[in-house]
């Protein structure tokens, strides 16, 4: 896999016309992109024309939907249908004829099971038991929106997305539950929009473009903060500090390191000034909905003082997951499409059928592999040459960068 971008050349202003130019754009990177990949055409390899390919044939490209573009998926099958690409509509999944992750509420579920799992560890049932969280993201999104979903026993302490901080130091569980619910349902409203009388007392929705920012005796005990006022930098990273059980990632950023890494090798500047220490982490489990919000380091730093943490990319991998399930669906189905053995309506019809299973499957990888890895954890320590002999031989095929992953 690969990151793309482009970027667009005197664009317009207003957001319409930038919208037309962005997709107009979009479609040409896409088609730059097809022009010189292999395609299959009755069933056997077809090289683009003049093309000099030095790899071995690979007609397989799917594009995968990111921030900016997550709702670009017809546009780019719009291409694919103009290239005859044997893909069809499985080029880009997610689009009108494939599942809706956030209606799925699909990532969030499969970080949940992993924190589930986590929690297991503790003998608390992150379904059923009071548990506390602070949060990153708001309820518009979809991690943190879906996740603050899944239990009416949540106590959401705290949260902050790029706009405002949220503290309510002591929720009624079912009365915030209905709150977030509202929030949900109109993605319009932000923090801003919570309701202030359902707000316990000493708790409030503040801008991070003030100041300094009051803090309460309620959110002091809360928050186990001991100043009387903080800049809005410092109060989120006593949030991210918080002594609560489960700090829930569902936004955008980097916000642990560890003790030894310099801010600027990290790559997200506007954080660098409220961004902790993984040692410095009180909660006591950590739900990576999000990519990217610890540096590998930071997470083995937390871990290391026995806080339960998954890599991203364990926690949030339902999306992908089912994207690669959907794919493989119409691949499967598109030959009986080409044969006319069925029609796009019967196709997609089998597609919605197949949404509860899809969300089965997906679940179960979720649940199974972060259970291999609690399990790993109490493996012997005599396994260490295993590993060491795993990692030479992945180095030795070019299949592993010691340095990137943080690695003896």
């Amino acid at each position: 896999g690969c990151k793309g971008a482009f970027v667009i050349k005197h664009a317009p202003k207003d957001k319409e016309n930038f919208l037309k130019v962005g997709v107009k754009c979009y479609k040409n990177f896409l088609r730059g992109i097809l022009d010189i990949t292999d395609n299959i055409v009755n069933k056997k390899i077809v090289c683009p024309k003049n093309v000099i390919r030095h790899d071995e044939a690979d007609p397989y490209f799917v594009v995968a939907a990111d921030k900016g573009t997550a709702t670009f998926s017809d546009y780019a099958n719009e291409i694919s249908k103009e290239y005859n690409f044997w893909l069809g509509d499985a080029f880009a999944s997610g689009g009108s004829a494939g599942y809706d992750h956030k209606k799925m509420g699909i990532t969030a579920k499969g970080a949940w099971i992993c924190a589930k799992n986590h929690f297991s560890a503790l003998n608390v049932n992150l379904d059923k038991d009071v548990v506390t969280v602070v949060g990153i993201g708001d309820m518009s999104g979809d991690v943190f929106g879906n996740g603050m979903l899944l239990s009416k026993n949540l106590k959401l302490i705290a949260a902050f997305n790029h706009i405002h901080i949220f503290i309510d130091p002591d929720p009624d569980c079912l009365t915030s539950y209905k709150e977030r619910l509202r929030l949900f349902k109109n993605p319009n409203l932000k923090w801003s929009d919570y309701n202030k009388n359902l707000i316990s007392k000493g708790g409030g929705v503040y801008q991070r473009s003030v100041k300094e920012i009051m803090i309460s005796p309620e959110a002091k005990n809360a928050l186990g903060i001991i100043a009387d006022k903080l800049p809005p930098s410092q109060l989120i990273s006593a949030i991210l500090k918080a002594p609560v059980d489960l700090l829930w990632n569902g936004g955008i950023g980097t916000y642990v390191k560890d003790e030894f890494e310099d801010n600027s090798t990290i790559g997200d500047k506007v954080n660098d000034n409220l961004r902790i220490l993984g040692k410095n982490l009180r909660c006591k489990v950590v739900g990576e909905g999000g990519n990217l919000g610890f540096t590998q380091k930071g997470r083995i730093e937390y871990s290391k003082r026995g806080g339960r943490i998954n890599t991203d990319f364990i926690d949030n991998s339902a999306g992908v997951d089912c994207s690669d399930h959907e794919v493989n669906i119409k691949i499967a189905l598109q030959h009986e499409l080409q044969q006319k053995n069925i029609s796009l309506e019967d196709r997609n019809k089998i597609l919605s059928q197949l949404t509860n299973d899809i969300e089965k499957l997906v679940l179960k990888d979720n649940h199974d592999q972060s259970i291999l890895l609690n399990m790993e954890n109490y493996s012997n320590i005599n396994n260490l040459k295993d590993y060491s002999w795993l990692i030479s031989c992945l180095e030795e095929k070019g299949e592993l960068q010691r340095e990137i992953e943080s690695l003896p």
